[in-house]
C-alpha cells in the first residue's frame, strides 16, 4: 500500500477519497484553486497544494484542475507515490495517465492504453463488438465528417443521438428527430465537445425508444481476475444528466443480469482493464401495449454504449447493495482501487458476489427547477444534512461555501439503503425532506417529488420520463409552496403604481387602505402552501423590525412595529416582497395584542405572538410566529409549519438583506420590493434589456452593436456547469447596446445586451432567424 496519495480533484469525490485514505492510514494530498482555498476537501487533507498561475488569481478549471504539469509538480513537492483522479477533470485523460507513469507515479486507474481506447467511443465500440458485446447501430468512421454523420443518419433512420467521441457525462449529447435539424445540432455538439474535451469528433447512434440506461460495475486486478458487481439503473435523467441511480434494476431478470454482467467483463478484458470501471448499456424499455416486451423470461435486448474508465458518481449504491461472501461484507470501491493499483489481487471471485437489499442515490445540484434548471450559485448560509438509519451523505460543501459557475453543479449525494426497494425509496424521500440548504437554490425538493412519481414508485422508468412529466404533468414535480403556484390574486392589483409606497415595510396609513383591510373578515379557510411562504417571509422581517431593549429595559414605543394609533384598531404594516421570476406581493400584518401604547411598550415580545395578516386582497388570517436558531415556526389558523430560515445580509445587495426560507427540501429567496425604486428598471426591461439568466461564461457572441435583428434570433451563448443557454432577441429591433464579450464571466442578472424595439417596418428587411435553434 502507498504511503502518500495525491487526489487530483475537488468537492465531494475528493472528500470521499481522502476519507478512505485516512481510514487506511495513508497520507493524503489535496490540490485546490483559489476559489476552493477554504473548501472542505482542503481542510480534510493532510497536505494541500495551490494550483493556478503564480502571478494572478485564476480559478478556471483550465488553469487549475486540468493543469497536468502543476498536479505532477504538487505530487513531487509532497512526496506522493500515486495520484487518484476522482471523476471528471483528468480522470479519463490518457495523456494524464501516461504523464503520471512517465513521472514515476502510479495512476490509480486503468493503464493509459485502456483509457485511450475506451475514451474514444468509436474505437471502443469496435473493440467490444469484436469481443462479442452487442452495440447500438450507428456511424462507423473513425473521425466522421458532417457528411458522414448525415449519411449514417439516413442509413439507420431517425431519431438519432449525437455524442462527443471523447466525452462523457452527457455533455454535448443531442437527440435529433428531424433531419432538417441535424446540421445545426452537429455544429452545436461539435462546439460543446471542442470546449469541454478539446476534441470535436462526434459519433451518431440510433435512438432506442423508451430507453433505459443500465450500467454494470466491473473490478479487475493486474493478475487476470475481472468480476462484475451487478448493475445500476440510471434511467432517471434530464438532458442526459443522471438524477437518480439505484441498484439493482427492477427491470432485469436473472438471465439478463447474468448476460449483461458477462458482457461487461468481456468489454473490460478487451482493453486490458484494471481497477474499477463501468460499462454502460442501453436497454429497450417496456411497452405496456406490447406483450413481447413485458415478458419476464429470457434475456432482454441490450446494447453497449460506452465504458467509463474511472469511478462513477453513483458508486455508493453498489457499495451499499452488493455483499461479498457469506459474512455479507460491503465493499469500499476506493479502497479496492488503491489495493489493485498497489499490485494486490482481488480476494474474491464472481461466485462470492450477490445483491443484498436495495440502494438509491439522488444528486443534489446547484440549479433551479423552477427556471428550467438553470445553474445557480451563491454562498451557503445554512446546511443541514440528513441522518438516520440507512442514510449516507457524500458532500463537498459546508456552511459558508461559495458555489460558483466555474465547476460542476453537483454539491452532494444523498444515498439510502433498505432491505427492499420500497423501504429505500421512503428513506431517501424522507432524507431529502430533511436536507436544508439555504443561500443557493438546489434541486433537492424536485428530487424528492420525483421519487414519489407513480411510475418511479412502480419501477416503470425510461430516460425520457422526467422531461415528459415536466411537459405533460408539471404539477407532479412542482412544490406546493412555490410562489409560482400562488393562486391568482395573490399579488396586489396596482402594486407597481402606488406612488405612496416608497418603503418596503411601512404602516399602511392611507385611509382607503386602512378601511379596506379593516373591513376584511377573518376566514377559517386554510391558506394554500404558497401563501404560507410569503407569510413566513413577512413575519420574519416583521420580527427583525422589533428593536432590542435598552440596558435599563425600556423600549421606545414609536420604534415598534405595533401599528398603534390613538383611535381605532392598530394600523397594518405592509411588507412588499418578491421572488425571482414572480410578480411582487404585499403582506399586511397587524398586531392583535397591542391595544394601547403601554401594551406596545411593556410587551414588545408579544407583538408577533398573535397577529392578523393578509396577502394582497385575500382573506385575513390569524397567525403566530416564533424563531429558534435557524428555524421559523409559523402557525396560521391552527396549522403549524416550520421553515428553515436565514438572512443574507451581504453588503452591496441592491434590494438589501435577502430572506431565505426552506421547507421539505426546497428553498426560496425573498427580496424586499420597492415599487418606486424599481419602476425605472422595470421600464428598461420591457424595452429589450437582456440580462444573464444564470452566472456563467459567454462562449459565443453572434451579433454586433447596431445590427438589425428579428425576434428569436440568437444573439449570444452563455455556458455554465455543463449547460449552454442561448440568449435571443425578445422582439424585432436594433442592438442598441452590447456589453457581452466572448470569454467574459458574467453574474446572474448582469446586463448583456439591449435590443431597442424596431419602429413600424424598420426590421422588415432583416434576415429571418435561423430555424431549429435550441439551448
Amino acid at each position: 500500500m502507498f504511503d502518500t496519495v495525491l487526489v487530483a480533484n475537488r468537492g465531494e469525490i475528493a472528500l470521499r477519497v481522502i476519507r478512505t485514505l485516512r481510514r487506511l492510514g495513508v497520507r493524503s494530498v489535496a490540490v485546490f484553486s483559489d476559489a476552493d482555498a477554504d473548501s472542505p476537501h482542503v481542510r480534510e487533507a493532510d497536505v494541500a497544494v495551490r494550483l493556478g498561475p503564480a502571478d494572478r488569481s485564476d480559478s478556471s478549471a483550465a488553469e487549475t484542475y486540468l493543469r497536468t504539469d502543476q498536479i505532477l509538480a504538487a505530487a513531487r513537492r509532497t512526496g506522493a507515490q500515486a495520484v487518484h483522479p476522482g471523476y471528471g477533470f483528468l480522470a479519463e485523460n490518457a495523456g494524464f495517465a501516461q504523464a503520471c507513469a512517465d513521472a514515476g507515479l502510479v495512476f490509480i486507474g486503468p493503464p493509459p492504453g485502456a483509457v485511450e481506447l475506451m475514451g474514444d467511443k468509436i474505437n471502443a465500440k469496435e473493440a467490444v463488438r469484436t469481443a462479442g458485446v452487442p452495440v447500438v447501430p450507428g456511424s462507423q468512421a473513425t473521425a466522421p465528417t458532417d457528411e458522414d454523420l448525415l449519411a449514417a443518419a439516413e442509413e439507420i433512420g431517425y431519431p438519432v443521438l449525437l455524442k462527443p467521441s471523447a466525452g462523457g457525462g452527457g455533455k454535448g449529447m443531442r437527440l435529433v428527430r428531424d433531419r432538417a435539424d441535424l446540421p445545426t445540432e452537429i455544429a452545436a455538439a461539435r462546439r460543446v465537445a471542442r470546449t469541454a474535451f478539446g476534441d470535436d469528433t462526434l459519433l451518431l447512434e440510433r435512438w432506442v425508444d423508451r430507453p433505459r440506461h443500465i450500467e454494470v460495475q466491473v473490478l479487475a486486478d493486474a493478475h487476470g481476475t475481472t468480476v462484475h458487481l451487478g448493475e445500476r439503473e440510471c434511467s432517471l435523467q434530464r438532458r442526459h444528466q443522471k438524477l437518480i441511480e439505484e441498484a439493482p434494476s427492477v427491470l432485469l431478470n436473472a438471465e439478463t443480469r447474468a448476460a449483461m454482467g458477462a458482457a461487461a467483463v468481456r468489454a473490460a478484458e478487451s482493453c486490458g482493464y484494471t481497477g474499477a470501471g463501468t460499462v454502460e448499456f442501453i436497454v429497450p424499455g417496456i411497452d405496456p401495449d406490447s406483450p413481447a416486451t413485458t415478458s419476464t423470461e429470457g434475456v432482454r435486448d441490450f446494447f453497449f454504449m460506452e465504458m467509463n474508465t474511472r469511478l462513477q458518481v453513483e458508486h455508493p449504491v453498489t457499495e451499499l447493495a452488493i455483499a461479498v461472501g457469506d459474512d455479507s461484507a460491503r465493499l469500499d470501491l476506493v479502497e479496492w482501487q488503491l489495493r489493485v493499483a498497489s499490485g494486490e489481487r482481488l480476494s474474491f471471485d464472481q461466485s462470492d458476489i450477490s445483491f443484498l437489499g436495495h440502494a438509491i442515490e439522488a444528486r443534489i445540484c446547484a440549479e433551479d427547477p423552477e427556471r428550467d434548471f438553470l445553474p445557480t450559485g451563491g454562498r451557503i448560509l445554512v446546511l443541514d444534512e440528513p441522518r438516520g438509519e440507512g442514510v449516507r451523505v457524500d458532500s463537498g460543501v459546508a456552511p459558508g461555501s461559495v458555489v460558483t459557475s466555474a465547476y460542476d453543479p453537483m454539491l452532494a449525494k444523498v444515498i439510502a439503503y433498505g432491505p427492499d426497494r420500497p423501504t429505500a425509496l421512503r428513506r431517501l424521500r424522507a432524507a431529502l425532506a430533511d436536507t436544508r440548504i439555504l443561500g443557493v437554490t438546489t434541486n433537492t425538493g424536485f428530487l424528492r417529488r420525483l421519487l414519489a412519481h407513480p411510475e418511479v414508485v412502480a419501477g416503470q422508468l425510461d430516460t425520457g420520463l422526467v422531461e415528459q412529466t415536466a411537459q405533460q404533468q408539471p404539477t407532479l414535480l412542482a412544490s406546493p409552496y412555490s410562489p409560482a403556484n400562488a393562486p391568482n390574486g395573490a399579488n396586489e392589483t396596482g402594486e407597481t403604481s402606488e406612488a405612496n409606497a416608497a418603503s418596503a415595510a411601512s404602516p399602511a396609513d392611507d385611509a382607503n387602505v386602512a378601511d379596506a383591510t379593516t373591513a376584511a373578515p377573518l376566514t377559517a379557510e386554510t391558506p394554500p402552501p404558497a401563501h404560507l411562504l410569503y407569510y413566513a417571509a413577512a413575519l420574519a422581517r416583521h420580527l427583525d423590525l422589533t428593536p432590542a431593549a435598552d440596558p435599563d429595559g425600556w423600549t421606545d414605543p414609536f420604534s415598534l412595529p405595533s401599528g398603534w394609533r390613538l383611535s381605532g384598531t392598530p394600523a397594518w404594516t405592509t411588507h412588499r416582497l418578491r421572488t425571482p421570476g414572480q410578480d411582487p406581493v404585499s403582506v399586511r400584518i397587524r398586531s392583535i395584542t397591542a391595544g394601547n401604547v403601554a401594551d406596545a411598550t411593556d410587551n414588545p415580545a408579544e407583538l408577533t405572538r398573535e397577529v392578523e395578516l393578509r396577502l394582497g386582497a385575500g382573506p385575513v388570517h390569524r397567525a403566530r410566529a416564533t424563531r429558534t436558531a435557524d428555524r421559523l415556526h409559523l402557525t396560521v389558523d391552527g396549522l403549524r409549519t416550520t421553515f428553515a430560515l436565514a438572512t443574507d445580509a451581504t453588503p452591496g445587495l441592491a434590494a438589501g438583506p435577502v430572506t431565505w426560507l426552506g421547507v421539505e427540501g426546497d428553498a426560496w429567496s425573498l427580496h424586499a420590493y420597492d415599487p418606486v425604486g424599481e419602476s425605472a428598471a422595470g421600464t428598461a426591461a420591457h424595452h429589450g434589456a437582456l440580462t444573464a439568466p444564470m452566472p456563467g461564461t459567454v462562449t459565443v457572441v453572434k451579433t454586433t452593436a447596431g445590427e438589425t435583428v428579428r425576434k428569436g434570433q440568437p444573439l449570444l451563448v452563455l455556458e455554465a456547469m455543463k449547460m449552454e443557454h442561448v440568449i435571443a432577441a425578445p422582439h424585432d429591433g436594433v442592438v442598441a447596446e452590447l456589453r457581452a464579450t466572448a470569454g467574459a464571466t458574467v453574474a446572474m442578472e448582469e446586463l448583456l445586451v439591449v435590443v431597442a424595439p424596431a419602429e413600424d417596418g424598420a426590421a422588415e428587411q432583416a434576415a429571418p432567424a435561423p430555424a431549429g435553434v435550441r439551448s
